[in-house]
């Protein structure tokens, strides 16, 4: 099995860098990779992307030096068992609100002794290569679970399900949080504000890794000065949108168009 070079990094609190991936194509992964992040994060919650695609994908990743986390779209044990089996290196979880639904990811995302994952020699076990128990082992050590915080109940909770140790890090996701606190999109709001330090400083408390979702580099700013080293910075396709947008718009100034 490949090495999580992700896990490490975060170990060593190295800053890391990583984009949501919505695009199912290839050369998308290949571009973050030659741009030099650190790990992507496919989506399935948000997008019609085939477990095919996600295959491919992770592959993508593999041969551009990436880490391939999926967010998946439920807990629900297929599709752990799927995208894991596709290669993924760890799942994040969207609208974590109880310890239960942590509990049941790792049930289904570890071998034996941690959790029930059903046995399989296929491309993460390079096909049978090597024994099966060995394989077991070294999967354990490298996958992820990364609980996604998402509404006022996820962050009281937070404490509890921060708790379990399979927990590798914990994801803001001040969108769908604002809009629990009846603030839709308003992310720079006090109230969303003050939810995401209270997640922080509970991650904190913890002992689990804190990562943010930036909005900018200020953004950036502030929450490096609090310690967190582990950014995620949006989406492929807003990235492409803006740049698309910022060099359409340089040039039409230059020619003095309004």
């Amino acid at each position: 099995m490949r090495v999580n070079t992700l896990k490490d990094k975060i170990a060593r609190k190295q800053e890391v860098f990583g984009l949501f991936v919505s695009i199912p194509h290839p050369i998308i992964i290949e571009l973050i990779g030659q741009a030099e992040y650190d790990f992507v994060i496919i989506d399935l919650e948000h997008t019609a992307t085939s477990m095919e695609s996600v295959e491919e994908l992770i592959r993508a990743a593999e041969l551009a030096e990436l880490t391939p986390l999926v967010r998946i779209s439920r807990v629900e044990r297929t599709e752990i068992l799927k995208v894991l089996d596709c290669g993924a290196q760890g799942i994040v979880i969207p609208h974590v609100e109880t310890l239960a639904q942590v509990k049941e990811a790792v049930h289904h995302a570890y071998y034996h002794p941690i959790g029930m994952r059903s046995l399989n020699s296929g491309r993460p076990g390079v096909f049978g290569k090597f024994p099966l128990i060995d394989y077991i082992a070294e999967a354990n050590e490298q996958v992820m679970i990364v609980p996604m915080i998402e509404s006022v109940k996820g962050v009281r909770q937070s404490p509890e399900l921060m708790s379990h140790p399979q927990v590798s890090f914990v994801l803001e996701g001040a969108a769908d949080l604002s809009q629990s606190l009846g603030v839709p999109w308003q992310t720079d709001h006090p109230d969303v504000q003050d939810a995401l330090r209270t997640l922080h400083d509970t991650a904190q408390q913890c002992g689990v890794p804190y990562a943010t979702v930036t909005r900018g580099i200020k953004d950036m700013q502030v929450w490096r000065e609090r310690g967190v080293h582990i950014y995620v910075l949006g989406d492929d396709r807003n990235t492409a949108f803006r740049a698309y947008t910022q060099k359409r718009n340089d040039y039409r100034n230059a020619g003095g168009q309004t």
